[in-house]
């Protein structure tokens, strides 16, 4: 199937079957007055409308004075939200009273505008009824009631959301649905703050990847998990009527949902349970998720926490938990039976803890227990019980910890002491405005800007902390290794502090740094350059530990996952730019040296030998590539150093791809030990790692200079690579692992459009670039948005939105002298925030002249006001601050950007 997204010009209107499929920013039916044609007493005046209280029977509801008579008629009333200041909306959530027997089924909405908008089949079940249409700004809206059952007829709540036009903050820009129907597990986290410790959410399905964890498409829940990280999950979570029997599991306690009611932000969530008539809210600190539970019929109720079975990518097993008071229950269970690899028992620890006294029963495979003190084993989980009225809050906290209970109450105690909800959600909220913020963009259309800041998230979501407040870690390095897994030996270890007793870096787990130089090794240290040091301090301290490297490490172990070592790509990238201040630079060259050399994260030693001595890794053209990129990188580090006889080493190895060159295809291809290609067909993913020959040839970005020669020149290069991109477009440039010419579905191509910058053709990567921004990357469905099927924790949402602002790296920033290389923004200002810490500047500003669909050329530019002819820029330039100026034009200007 194909998808084009063409969204340069006009509004965002996202239609999807059954409706429109849009995040929600903030409702601003509080905002208004609120007038009605009559009130059936001082308990429902029309101001309850906005009061949050949804669903409730006589609790926070509007009733007109009603009336009937036996040969039909019913009084239908009106009711108007009127607003100070003009207002720019584009849905209306409408929600009928609790009670059955008076029911609002239709009527219509009037706008001061002088429009109108017919609404029929509103729900009489407590669920909410969406209106979506095109933005109108208005001052007030009123809704007349045309149709209805029943004598006091009302609503139990009305929702008011602005358009686009209107939104507040950076958060208001997310929409984390997007490509939820293809995304992994961990792909959707509501409930987390930036690389947090607990990442909280629902999940619809439960599975891993392609369309797992929370897919748009379903309308059950099956459960909240706390923890959707790498290759970790755990502690499962559900409200449930008192009927539910746990032992049945999630197809017992499942319920269905609607996105019609539902509000789905970074760092906070909210969904109505149908089946067990509850709304839930959910939000978290870095190690805490807290959950706010309403109860919208009186009923005896439970809230279960689920330590058992299967979730997402591992198993819940080996339980142990404690009541330690009736407000409060204890323990750990073990992850295990994780799917791509990673230390086979990860052990988890927790302390839950509510806001009302309950009793906690529990389950053990089928057995119920009641009025428990204790329980252990496999399929377990226990059930806090509470007799509640219509309208009743219970709310519920979860400090997690990979070392303790102890720990897990640490956390706690130092992050969430307090019961107000609204409190800790308006501090995640600010959290997220902030780090978002980062980088402003103005200009472009809203479907770009909601793309943007959801590529951010990305980038900032995945790849969570692992250490407690008091710096303990999990230390799981050492022990025997089976395949991509490990019998690791547990260890709890002690980050360094500060002079002021704050640990100096934090220990992350992450999936693999896989060709991250084009993505996250650019961007983080653009506007977050804390993350970039972090994180390489973080690997040096894996390989502190034992030894190596990791690639992408899980439960404070090595996962083995993916191939070569990238992250020494990483940590380079952070010392050239003068950002790894958290760990002793002369001690990171070692470890990364000693990674890439036998015994190290690079290889077998065997498979280190062959290639030191031949050039090539023995039947394998992708890790070759990879390989030569990251010695490359470890020679400019050593070059900076001043050693020398490192760097000759490394450099004469970085050249090694050359002899898979392919005279008869100009392309790479693979050989095996004895020196033969081992096929000829470029189209094929054997010897290659999830790419092929096509895709895979520009891979060697240190050396485009070498590949040209090898081509016949840079005319050739560019003919066969612009070619690569014309057999792609039909399909937007998305295939599967090793299928097509190029693909910005995974990690292999996504530095394919900018290797023309480097072979004398910038204006064929700027139309490229844009081609790929909109086609691959421009869905804001969830449907589409990174490709299809391989985001990896921010790595396609770190391309998208370096395509987005102009700027890349294609050689990761990892040269002696780092540059950025330009290319044409989608957005007429972008304003990038440097941290103090790490910049002299403050501020470095990129203004887009002549932006357009059409205008995608650069014509000139201009660098703090003199020309920039070059289609580059140094990074020493970027950190004092600036301004670039770009000027666009419909027709390639091929004098810009060739010297």
């Amino acid at each position: 199937m194909k998808y084009r997204f063409f969204r340069y010009a006009g509004m965002l209107l996202l239609i999807i079957a059954g409706g429109q499929a849009q995040a929600t920013p903030d409702n601003i039916a509080p905002k208004a007055t609120v007038t009605a044609s009559t009130s059936l007493s001082a308990a429902y005046q029309p101001g309850n409308i906005a009061d949050g209280i949804i669903g409730v029977p006589g609790k926070g509801e509007w009733a007109c004075l009603g009336d009937t008579t036996d040969w039909g008629y019913i009084r239908f009333p009106w009711i108007q939200l009127t607003w100070n200041e003009p207002q720019s909306i584009n849905r209306i959530v409408l929600f009928d009273r609790a009670s059955a027997k008076d029911h609002i089924a239709g009527g219509k909405l009037l706008f001061s505008d002088g429009s109108m908008v017919w609404v029929n089949q509103i729900p009489n079940d407590g669920t909410g009824k969406e209106i979506r249409f095109e933005a109108k700004t208005v001052t007030w809206v009123k809704f007349i009631t045309t149709d209805g059952t029943g004598r006091d007829l009302g609503f139990s709540e009305i929702e008011v959301y602005p358009s686009e036009s209107q939104y507040s903050d950076y958060v208001s820009w997310v929409d984390p649905y997007i490509e939820t129907n293809r995304g992994r597990y961990f792909f959707f986290i509501t409930g987390s703050r930036p690389f947090g410790m607990v990442s909280a959410a629902p999940h619809t399905r439960n599975k891993n990847q392609n369309g797992g964890g929370y897919n748009y498409n379903e309308n059950e829940i099956l459960g909240f998990g706390q923890i959707h990280a790498w290759m970790m999950s755990g502690i499962e979570v559900m409200p449930a009527s008192a009927t539910v029997d746990p032992s049945g599991g999630e197809q017992a306690w499942k319920s269905k949902f609607s996105h019609q009611d539902e509000i789905v932000q970074p760092g906070y969530h909210r969904v109505y349970l149908q089946d067990h008539k509850t709304w839930v809210e959910l939000t978290a600190t870095e190690r805490v998720s807290f959950y706010r539970f309403r109860f919208t019929k009186d009923m005896k109720a439970q809230v279960l926490t689920n330590l058992g079975g299967y979730l997402s990518n591992s198993t819940m097993a080996n339980a142990d938990v404690r009541k330690v008071s009736d407000r409060e229950f204890e323990g750990s269970f073990s992850s295990v039976k994780r799917y791509w690899g990673g230390p086979k028992d990860v052990r988890m620890f927790f302390v839950v803890q509510f806001d009302k006294p309950h009793r906690l029963d529990g389950w053990k495979g089928k057995t119920r227990q009641t009025n428990i003190n204790s329980i252990s084993g496999d399929s377990v989980g226990v059930a806090a019980q509470y007799d509640v009225k219509a309208g009743d809050f219970v709310q519920m906290k979860i400090a997690i910890s990979y070392t303790s209970i102890d720990n897990a109450r640490k956390n706690l105690q130092a992050e969430c002491t307090t019961w107000s909800f609204d409190e800790v959600r308006n501090e995640s909220r600010k959290i997220w405005n902030e780090w978002l913020g980062r980088i402003k963009v103005e200009g472009g259309t809203y479907a770009q800007k909601i793309k943007f800041y959801t590529d951010l998230w990305h980038v900032l979501l995945g790849r969570q902390k692992m250490n407690d407040v008091s710096g303990d870690y999990p230390d799981r390095t050492t022990g025997k290794r089976d395949g991509n897994f490990t019998d690791a030996i547990f260890k709890v270890k002690t980050l360094p502090k500060d002079e002021n007793g704050q640990v100096k870096y934090n220990m992350y787990s992450s999936d693999a740094f896989w060709l991250t130089q084009w993505n996250l090794n650019i961007l983080w240290g653009l506007a977050w350059p804390s993350v970039q040091d972090d994180m390489s301090a973080s690997m040096i301290q894996y390989a502190d530990n034992g030894y190596l490297l990791p690639r992408g490490p899980s439960g404070g172990g090595y996962s083995y996952i993916m191939t070569s070592n990238p992250t020494s790509a990483l940590i380079v990238s952070t010392y050239m730019k003068n950002m790894l201040t958290k760990v002793d630079a002369g001690h990171a060259y070692e470890v990364i040296k000693r990674n890439q050399l036998p015994g190290g994260m690079l290889g077998s030693a065997d498979e280190i030998n062959f290639y030191t001595k031949n050039g090539w890794w023995p039947n394998n053209v992708g890790i070759t590539a990879e390989a030569a990129f990251q010695d490359w990188s470890v020679a400019q580090m050593a070059l900076k150093m001043g050693k020398k006889k490192d760097h000759d080493f490394f450099m004469k190895r970085s050249e090694g791809w050359k002899k898979c060159f392919n005279p008869k295809w100009k392309l790479l291809f693979p050989k095996d030990e004895k020196g033969r290609f081992m096929h000829d067909d470029p189209l094929s993913g054997h010897g290659w790692v999830e790419a092929n020959a096509w895709q895979g040839t520009w891979s060697v970005s240190h050396d485009i200079a070498g590949l040209s020669k090898l081509m016949g020149g840079n005319d050739t290069l560019c003919s066969k690579l612009n070619y690569a991109f014309e057999k792609a477009e039909p399909s937007d440039f998305v295939f599967a692992y090793t299928s097509g010419y190029v693909s910005y579905a995974n990690q292999p191509g996504c530095s394919n459009a900018h290797v023309f910058n480097h072979a004398g053709k910038p204006w064929l990567t700027q139309y490229w670039v844009r081609k790929v921004k909109e086609q691959a990357y421009g869905g804001t469905t969830p449907d589409l948005g990174y490709g299809g099927h391989d985001e990896d924790q921010g790595q396609m949402g770190g391309v998208s939105a370096l395509m987005a602002i102009g700027l890349f790296s294609l050689q990761g920033n990892a040269s002696v002298v780092p540059t950025y290389d330009i290319t044409s923004p989608v957005f007429d200002k972008i304003t990038i925030e440097l941290d103090p810490k790490y910049y002299k500047g403050k501020q470095f500003v990129i203004t887009t002249h002549n932006n357009s669909a059409a205008n995608m050329y650069i014509q000139k530019a201009t660098l703090n006001g003199k020309p920039q002819d070059k289609f580059w820029f140094t990074h020493e330039e970027y950190a004092k601050g600036g301004a670039l100026e770009i000027f666009l034009g419909p027709e390639p200007n091929k004098g810009w950007g060739v010297k």
